[in-house]
C-alpha cells in the first residue's frame, strides 16, 4: 500500500489524492465518507482530494446524493501519464538543445568505490554497440556479468586487462605493469561506451563521467593506441627488447621527461 502511494506522488499526486484513489480502487461506486473511511484519512481531506482528482478527471461523480464516486481504470491511469511524459519529454529533447547551440557537456566527479562500480554497470548495461575497457582484474570482477550479458547482446567488447584479467568474452590485451602502476598511483579504470559515454579515473577513490566529446574522443585515442602497443609487444617480443630494452626502458627514457610522476605503458 505504503509504495503503491509513494509511486503515485511520483506522478504529482499527494498523500491523500494517493489513497483516495487506491481507496476507490478497492470499493466504487463510493460516497465521500465511504471513501475516507476506507483511505484512513479525515472526511475533509477526502472531498478536498476527490475535488482535485474530478478536476484532473481522474474520477467521476454522479448526481446521486449523496454524490458517488469512481475512478478510471488503472490501465487508463497508466497510459494517461505515459502519453503525458512522453509528449514532456519529445518537446524537451526538442527544445533544451535550442537554448544553448554550443553546449558542452560538463564533467561530473563520482566518489567512493560503491558508487563508481554502480555508475559503470549502469553505463554498461545501457551500451548498444561497442565498449573500450582498461581495469584491474580485481574490478573487473564486479563488472563481469554486466560486461558478458552485453556481449551477449552483441556489443563488440574490447580489454585491456592488467593483473592477469581472464575472460572468455570479447577480445583482451593483457597488460604487464599493473602492479607497478597500482603501487604507484593505484587502480585505474578507463571506459568508452557507444564512443559517446565514459568515465576514467582512480577506481578506489574518484573517477570522472562525461559524455563530452571531445574527451570521448581523447580517451579512445588513448585506450586504442594501448592496444597497438600490446598486440605489436605480444606478437614481436624479442624485437621490441632488442631495440627498446627490457620493458621498452629506452623508448620509456626517449619520450617520458624527468619531471612526470609516473608512467602508464
Amino acid at each position: 500500500m505504503e509504495d503503491l502511494v509513494n509511486k503515485l506522488k511520483e506522478l504529482g499526486f499527494n498523500s491523500y489524492e494517493a489513497k483516495v484513489y487506491i481507496a476507490l480502487l478497492k470499493k466504487y461506486p463510493a460516497t465521500g465518507y465511504e471513501i475516507s473511511q476506507n483511505a484512513d484519512i479525515p472526511q475533509s481531506r477526502a472531498y478536498d482530494a476527490l475535488k482535485s482528482l474530478e478536476f484532473e478527471r481522474v474520477v467521476f461523480s454522479n448526481n446521486d446524493k449523496p454524490h458517488k464516486y469512481s475512478p478510471i481504470s488503472p490501465k487508463e491511469l497508466t497510459q494517461r501519464f505515459k502519453r503525458r511524459f512522453n509528449s514532456t519529454i519529445e518537446y524537451l529533447e526538442k527544445k533544451l538543445p535550442e537554448v544553448k547551440e554550443d553546449y558542452d557537456e560538463p564533467i561530473h566527479s563520482i566518489s567512493d568505490y560503491d558508487n563508481i562500480i554502480k555508475k559503470i554497470k549502469e553505463i554498461i548495461k545501457n551500451t548498444k554497440k561497442s565498449i573500450y575497457i582498461e581495469v584491474w582484474n580485481e574490478d573487473f570482477k564486479h563488472i563481469e556479468k554486466e560486461l558478458f550479458n552485453a556481449y551477449d547482446n552483441d556489443v563488440d567488447i574490447k580489454i585491456v586487462g592488467y593483473n592477469n584479467l581472464q575472460t572468455n568474452f570479447g577480445i583482451v590485451y593483457n597488460h604487464e605493469s599493473g602492479k607497478e602502476i597500482e603501487n604507484k598511483i593505484g587502480r585505474l579504470i578507463f571506459l568508452l561506451a557507444d564512443g559517446e559515454e565514459c568515465i576514467f579515473g582512480r577506481i578506489e577513490k574518484e573517477v570522472l563521467w562525461t559524455k563530452n566529446c571531445n574527451i570521448a574522443f581523447l580517451l579512445k585515442q588513448f585506450i586504442v593506441h594501448d592496444m597497438y602497443l600490446l598486440d605489436v609487444g605480444m606478437n614481436f617480443p624479442e624485437q621490441l627488447k632488442y631495440f627498446y630494452g627490457i620493458g621498452m626502458k629506452n623508448l620509456k627514457d626517449k619520450i617520458i621527461t624527468i619531471d612526470t610522476p609516473y608512467n602508464i605503458h
